[in-house]
């Protein structure tokens, strides 16, 4: 039976009419946000100092540049390539009888300039070998098996793959941006044990990294990675940090504090902040993403930015070797905005690469009868729950 909507209409209309009620608030919040990050001119030291010292259990990301900067795109150049990778997958159902997965990595190659040129791509593949299915500790005691978020790492990391071989294959001495959808930080890996961030992280992302990185030598080649409509509040989080009146914040101690500032902006969005701080086309300061996996990435150390577009702020990372480098930064900052104003808002690469490696239920439920009928066709014992069953089969 489908969703009964007449029996939750009230709540909806409830629950819009609290987000009026605490629009104007939230207003408030976000010119007090503004104020205080203004107040920052000329502390960059000090700040990054207290947040060094500080200990909290929220996200705070700590400032590169002067923190309310605001910086306008250079033009871009007159011949580029756009590369980018975006996936999807199958998981792994336990109620079928056999165990698999599968991942499709759209990807697209756009070439602007003299010799325009475009190159979209799907590549599917199913993963069912023992091998393939979990990741197994050193000891070979533990074992994890990759579905749910760890398949999404796995997607990450063939995204990231792919990503390096579009890049190998371009011409010497190109100019190229390689775009990915979403964030560089494997956030989700932090739930794991050693093992998994080890095979994960070190021994496959970071190594494909390391190959685009190489890349610089013989291309002028950046990484970066989009997020539309991000809901971080890292930089909010830096500016409770500042207006703070003790000398270090420690958010174990937070519940004793009589004086409460860092509360007059909590709930703000950094995309809130920005949104008064940017014009259209601008970037914010660089800032370095706060996680404890972080460490691991060296000089792939995730810096961000945000951009201010037409209808929204979006969030750009990149490694520190791009980060480091002024051109690079700009590079990155013109060709983003170009990207989106050709995809009206979002960058069209990663438009078309998702168009490419979209797996649609319909496609899900095809992938399953077409394993089932080809284990019946080869009268290979297919077993499945009673779950599965009862889900193909209508009783009323």
């Amino acid at each position: 039976m489908s969703l009964d909507l007449s029996r939750v209409v009230k709540q909806i209309t409830d629950m819009v009419s609290r987000l009026d009620t605490g629009r104007q608030e939230r207003l408030e919040k976000v010119t007090h946000a503004v104020a205080i990050m203004h107040g920052q001119i000329g502390r960059l030291d000090a700040l990054k100092k207290k947040i060094a010292l500080s200990k909290t259990t929220w996200l705070v990301a700590e400032p590169v540049e002067v923190i309310d900067r605001h910086i306008l795109p250079p033009e871009p150049p007159a011949d580029f390539t756009v590369i980018a990778t975006d996936g999807s997958h199958i998981d792994v159902d336990r109620h079928h009888a056999m165990l698999c997965y599968l991942i499709n990595i759209g990807s697209v190659m756009l070439r602007y300039g003299d010799k325009p040129d475009a190159f979209l791509d799907s590549r599917p593949v199913i993963y069912s070998d023992d091998a393939e299915l979990v990741i197994t500790s050193p000891d070979g005691l533990r074992e994890v098996p990759i579905e749910g978020n760890l398949l999404g790492i796995k997607r990450s990391v063939e995204e990231c793959r792919q990503l390096a071989e579009l890049a190998r294959e371009l011409p010497s001495g190109c100019t190229v941006m390689a775009l990915m959808d979403g964030s560089l930080i494997l956030w989700n890996l932090e739930a794991y044990p050693e093992f998994v961030a080890e095979a994960m992280l070190d021994k496959s992302y970071l190594t494909c990294m390391d190959e685009i990185h190489r890349l610089t030598s013989d291309k002028n080649i950046v990484v970066a990675s989009y997020i539309s409509f991000p809901r971080s509040t890292d930089v909010v989080n830096a500016l409770r940090v500042a207006v703070c009146p003790r000398e270090f914040v420690d958010s174990d101690r937070c519940i004793d504090c009589t004086a409460r500032e860092c509360y007059a902006i909590s709930g703000v969005y950094d995309r809130d902040l920005f949104s008064r701080i940017l014009k259209p086309g601008e970037r914010s300061a660089l800032f370095i993403s706060p996680s404890k996996i972080q460490k691991r990435y060296g000089r792939h150390l995730v810096y961000f930015f945000y951009l201010r577009l037409d209808g929204e702020i979006a969030r750009v990372e990149i490694p520190r070797w791009v980060a480091e480098d002024k051109q690079r930064v700009d590079l990155v900052h013109m060709l983003v905005l170009d990207q989106c104003r050709r995809g009206q808002g979002y960058p069209v690469a990663l438009s078309e690469a998702h168009e490419k490696a979209v797996v649609t239920g319909r496609d899900r439920d095809n992938f399953w009868r077409m394993i089932d009928n080809l284990l019946e066709e080869g009268h290979t014992p297919s077993f499945e729950s009673g779950k599965s069953h009862s889900k193909r089969t209508r009783w009323i």
